[in-house]
């Protein structure tokens, strides 16, 4: 395609072996969490060796990978700061998410040759503010989640050619500005801008507004209340070429808590269209339901396209529950290539069975779907079934499978 640059496709990994499948499936890039100074504390995060190895494995395969430094410093959080910049250099990510000036200036200082992104947690809402952390040495910015596609294609025309737009195009939304908010810490005391955020929005509560006559909030879905703070999901799959125009050259799936099966099935479809789109515009025009259809299978709310087109409505919000959507099941991972027999050992998810009709997605190329005829376990035994967690087991495939292959089964009743 003439005069388009190609986006890249920017992967949360919450840990190595996420990492590994994002890489494996399509993304560009990934972003990344230590184990201080992120802002997903449950994630389960990188330690050095990890680390190491995530890079290096990232390095291999032609990605990138960003390790996130994105907290709202307190005194305290200074006391390591620098040496820990010095050394995610040294094992040579390629860049950091920051949010706080004063930790940007402790990373510029320790580490003067890391390259620097701006985290969405900035608020970064405004030419001017990009303006403004490009020159204090930030090539990237990450533009706040409130932002239309006419205002980041404002941005785009007013900063330097050399600085970036990233944007967030997949995954759940904050009900508060940028994701700054202090419900959790009010109510669970949990400091969500440390990344230990207990998602109140989530909840369903009762609404009473004393002062505000006239306006109403929906509160009566049913007899236990409504979940009014709950966002659907964003999904920009279908407006691809949108999202280029306005001048995005890295488009960001939201996910480092979600699951591997999560991550393997939004970036590989993310792949394809950006692949289709700049393959032939009319191919990737043909396949829009196919790439929401894909993106559909793993876990999710309905869908928004939320502040891109104008100023979202009460209609962005899932009133009757907190709950996923959820057509498929996780039930496998391959570990090793098949035999010339069609036999792999697979590394266990949730049940599945002998007779079950499953689907095999690979890294590469189309599912395919199989009936299970044979499993067994590590001592050799013929099973039934597969009900234990995390189980090797060794299973009889339909066609060649390749390691980091993933197997999922359809579930008939998907709330």
């Amino acid at each position: 395609m003439q005069n388009k640059i190609k986006p890249e496709l920017l992967a949360p990994a919450g840990d190595l072996e996420k990492l590994k499948i994002a890489v494996l499936y399509g993304a560009d890039a990934v972003y990344i969490g230590g184990e201080a100074y992120s802002l997903r504390a449950k994630a389960k995060n990188f330690d050095k060796e990890a680390m190491a190895e995530g890079i290096r494995f990232a390095h291999e395969h032609g990605a990138k990978v960003y390790v996130t430094a994105n907290i709202f410093a307190h005194n305290a959080d200074f006391e390591g700061m620098a040496d820990y910049f010095k050394e995610i250099y040294e094992l040579g990510a390629d860049a950091v998410l920051i949010s706080d000036l004063g930790v940007f200036a402790v990373a510029r200082e320790a580490a003067p040759d890391l390259e620097i992104h701006v985290s969405t947690q900035a608020n970064n809402t405004n030419y001017q503010s990009a303006r403004m952390w490009y020159q204090l040495g930030a090539r990237r910015v990450v533009v706040a989640r409130e932002l239309s596609l006419r205002e980041i294609r404002e941005i785009r025309e007013k900063i330097p050619a050399d600085m970036e737009i990233e944007a967030f195009v997949h995954g759940a939304m904050c009900i508060s500005y940028s994701g700054r908010c202090l419900l959790s810490n009010y109510l669970s005391g949990r400091d969500a801008n440390k990344g230990a955020c207990a998602h109140p929005c989530r909840w369903k509560y009762h609404l009473v507004e004393e002062t505000r006559p006239g306006e109403y909030m929906p509160i009566e879905e049913n007899e236990r209340g409504t979940y009014i703070y709950n966002s659907k999901d964003l999904c920009m799959i279908d407006h691809i070429p949108d999202l280029i125009d306005a001048g995005v050259v890295s488009l960001k799936i939201e996910g480092r808590m979600k699951t591997p099966f999560y991550v393997g099935t939004v970036i590989k479809a993310y792949r394809q269209a950006i692949d289709d789109y700049f393959e032939d515009p009319a191919k990737y025009e043909q396949k829009r339901e196919y790439y929401l259809d894909e993106v559909s299978k793993a876990s999710h709310r309905d869908y928004t396209t939320a502040f891109y087109y104008g100023r979202p409505d009460g209609n962005q919000q899932v009133y009757t529950n907190n709950s996923y959507i959820r057509p498929y099941d996780f039930i496998g991972v391959v570990q090793e290539a098949s035999d010339a027999e069609g036999y792999a050992w697979i590394e266990q998810r949730n049940k599945f069975s002998v007779g079950e009709e499953i689907e095999v997605m690979p890294a590469k190329g189309p599912s395919f779907s199989m009936t299970v005829t044979e499993i067994y376990n590590e001592a050799g035994e013929s099973v039934e079934s597969a009900p234990h967690p995390q189980e090797k087991l060794r299973v009889k495939f339909s066609q060649p499978v390749q390691p980091f292959d993933m197997m999922r089964k359809f579930l008939s009743d998907t709330k």
